[in-house]
This record gives C-alpha cells, sequence and structure tokens, in this order.
C-alpha cells in the first residue's frame, strides 16, 4: 500500500483505532490521542510497515498496543528516575535530596560523553533508543551499547556496594 492508500484507510479506521487507543491507554483520552497519532506516524514515515499479513485494521491495532506499552515504560522509567533524581518532589516514602541529585550530576559527568548523551536524550528527553541514536547521528547498536553501558556504570557509581 502506498502512504496515501494508508491515510485513507487510516481515516476510515479511525474511530475504531481511537476505541482502542483508549482501551489500551486506561480509558485516558490525552494519552489515547498521543498514542495514537504517535502510531499513524509510524505507520506513515515507514517505521511500522503493513506487509499485508493480516488486515491493515489488525496491523493498526498491533502498532497501537506496541505503543501504548512503549509510552508506558518510557512514562514508568522517566517518573522513576524523577522521583529519585529529578527536580519533582519525590512520592511518599522516597526522598531525593540535594545530595542525591548532586551524587547523579557527579556519576553522569564520570560517564564518557556519548553514554552521559544517550543516557540524558533516553531519560531526559523521553526519546527511544532508536531516536537517540538518530539524533546523535550514531547506529542504533552503538546507540543500545552505550545505553547499556551508561547504566550500569552509572548503577556502579552510585551504589558501589551493590551486588550483581
Amino acid at each position: 500500500m502506498t502512504p496515501s492508500e494508508i491515510e485513507v484507510e487510516l481515516e476510515r479506521l479511525h474511530p475504531a483505532g481511537f476505541a482502542w487507543a483508549l482501551a489500551c491507554c486506561g480509558w485516558n483520552r490525552e494519552d489515547a490521542l498521543d498514542v495514537l497519532q504517535t502510531s499513524y506516524l509510524k505507520m506513515l514515515d515507514g517505521r511500522a510497515r503493513f506487509g499485508g499479513h493480516s488486515s491493515l485494521k489488525t496491523f493498526l491495532f498491533g502498532v497501537i498496543r506496541h505503543t501504548a506499552a512503549e509510552e508506558r515504560r518510557r512514562n514508568a522509567v522517566r517518573l522513576s528516575w524523577l522521583a529519585r533524581w529529578g527536580e519533582r518532589p519525590a512520592p511518599p516514602g522516597q526522598t531525593a535530596g540535594p545530595e542525591d541529585r548532586a551524587a547523579l550530576l557527579s556519576a553522569l559527568s564520570r560517564l564518557s560523553r556519548r553514554q552521559r548523551e544517550v543516557l540524558e536524550a533516553v531519560f531526559y528527553m523521553g526519546l527511544t533508543i532508536e531516536e537517540a541514536a538518530e539524533t546523535l547521528a550514531i547506529s542504533v547498536g552503538s546507540a543500545r551499547t552505550h545505553y547499556q553501558r551508561g547504566k550500569r556504570r552509572l548503577l556502579e557509581r552510585l551504589d558501589p556496594g551493590r551486588r550483581r
């Protein structure tokens, strides 16, 4: 299918797609709209390619489900980091004082430039590893390697006594 044909079909399937996005986003309208828009963009820019192995509706629903799951994971990680290290107050029972922020900034500054850039792009800017790779003009494999090594080194520096 051409992008224009997909666009016509997406318009036709929009009510069903929106209903599915609502269900995948716990009936949160704003989240569902964001997920649906991201899903459409994935299909139109080629990140999600319709191969004709199922109906377009089935394919769309799969893209929506995966996009909603990606957003939930990204938000959970972001909230976890923000609660502990960010500028927002920590939830009850967790404290993230100035010492914790200073320790994080110090640990980040001791990572390699590329590891720090990938971690900041993913955790603070909310990008996927693939988007971070594109933004930093590196391969996805390289971004994944820097991401994994950076997380490991950051954890080692923030919690040196932790056993793996």
